[in-house]
């Protein structure tokens, strides 16, 4: 199935349907290979979500398709352009990542802090319009009755909306979130892909997302992809991926699926 799927994306990639492509990248830490030789392809204004246990290396694989790591070998392309020569700028203004530990040493107010999104536009003088997609971003957060408190007086799920919020407000083509529901209770897990699916089908957006809940993936992504090991496990649309056969051997676990309004939902906790 993966390997049915690569070569469609293949052919997808030449009429210009893959926006965010990887080709044959591998990682070392320490000598040991955590991302091996891995080749993907990410569709124009989708979400893709991207699953597996941990360590398994989906964190480690969309850094290195932010830049915000380097990969050892094999190549990563934006719009077919190598990553590695875009300038930071340029990227900045095309490309936006949340990562999963977001560690800021001065007290800022949220609003301050969704402020920073603006930073590759504005280079912190910000005008009209930069106040205009910071405003924006805490309503599609629903953040605006706290958006003059402190980070350090929000609960956990209301400080990682606020990051969200940052990354929203950066108004990049391409957003790719680290386990962006962490800490988030069910109402506000469900807002936020509700969120991603909204910007993804009225703004284009294309969106990446690393989740560990399986159904999230499952009823709101369009791809799925899957690591293990270091490895590709398998790649294609959600109804592709979402199989007992498939999963068993992502997860080596028995997961059933039942079909809930057109959803594909997985039975793991039987």
């Amino acid at each position: 199935m993966a390997l049915n799927m690569l070569e469609r994306q293949k052919s997808q990639f030449e009429t210009g349907d893959i926006a965010l492509e990887v080709k044959n990248v591998s990682k070392s830490f320490d000598g040991k290979k955590v991302v091996k030789d891995v080749s993907i392809g990410v569709r124009k204004g989708s979400i893709t979500s991207f699953i597996g246990p941990n360590g398994a290396g989906k964190s480690t694989l969309i850094s290195m398709m932010s830049r915000l790591m380097s990969h050892d070998s094999g190549e990563v392309l934006v719009e077919g352009k190598p990553i590695k020569s875009y300038k930071s700028d340029e990227l900045a203004k095309k490309v936006s990542i949340l990562k999963q530990a977001n560690n800021i040493n001065i007290r800022l107010t949220v609003r301050e802090l969704v402020s920073f999104g603006r930073f590759p536009h504005s280079r912190n003088r910000l005008s009209k319009a930069d106040w205009g997609y910071v405003d924006n971003a805490i309503d599609y957060m629903e953040l605006r009755d706290m958006q003059d408190k402190y980070l350090d007086q929000l609960s956990g799920g209301q400080k990682q909306r606020a990051f969200i919020a940052m990354v929203l407000a950066q108004d990049t083509d391409y957003i790719i979130l680290d386990e962006p529901l962490n800490n988030l209770d069910m109402k506000h897990s469900v807002s936020i892909m509700k969120t991603l699916r909204k910007l993804c089908d009225d703004l284009g957006k294309t969106i990446l997302i690393v989740v560990h809940d399986i159904n999230f993936a499952s009823c709101y992504s369009d791809d799925i992809i899957a690591m293990k090991d270091g490895e590709l496990a398998a790649q294609g649309h959600c109804h592709e991926i979402i199989n007992p056969t498939t999963l068993k051997k992502i997860y080596d676990m028995d997961i059933g699926i039942e079909e809930v309004n057109c959803n594909k939902i997985c039975v793991y906790f039987t």
